[in-house]
């Protein structure tokens, strides 16, 4: 276990969890807000997390956590800090299972997370990316502090996306 919250515990990423990511990546709101991966199968799942996840753990310190309710441990979701290229900034990212969706679970585990970069890894400026029309994310990223700042594009072709930054 990497985290903690009243209703939470954030942990580590590993192949073991497959079955799970295969789940959530292929959940009609994440391919819609968040982008289609490419994974279709348990391979694809246990790839995904070996060269997303575990490879910036090793790069970073830090990575996208996989999030359990503390009572049940029943995974709800990720949560966690991602270095992108196209980016100065780390940004938080997170992504719930829509049975899990509206209940504080986006809002309670980026904040931990927000609050382990600030700490652990001396992080000074967190930003969020979201797709334009995410207005359940944008609300998460305000509670958080964050606001609007500018449209970007994470890839010369991808689509836009807005860039939430704190409030300085």
């Amino acid at each position: 276990m990497v985290l903690e919250t009243g209703r939470l515990t954030l942990h580590r990423l590993a192949p073991d969890d497959a079955a799970f990511i295969l789940k959530l990546l292929n959940d009609p709101a994440f391919l819609k807000f968040i982008g289609d991966k490419g994974v279709r199968g348990l391979d694809d799942a246990r790839n995904y997390i070996l060269t997303g996840p575990m490879n910036s753990y090793e790069r970073f310190g830090f990575g996208l956590y996989l999030t359990r309710l503390k009572d049940s441990g029943v995974p709800i979701g990720i949560c966690g800090l991602l270095q992108r290229e196209s980016l100065q900034d780390p940004d938080v990212g997170f992504a719930f299972l829509p049975e899990f969706s509206g209940k504080g679970y986006a809002t309670e585990s980026a904040s931990v997370v927000m609050q382990h970069g600030r700490t652990q890894f001396g992080l000074e400026r967190i930003v969020a990316v979201t797709a334009p029309d995410n207005l359940a994310s944008i609300n998460v990223l305000e509670k958080l502090g964050m606001r609007f700042v500018s449209m970007i594009r994470l890839t010369e072709d991808g689509p836009e996306s807005k860039l939430f930054a704190p409030d300085d």
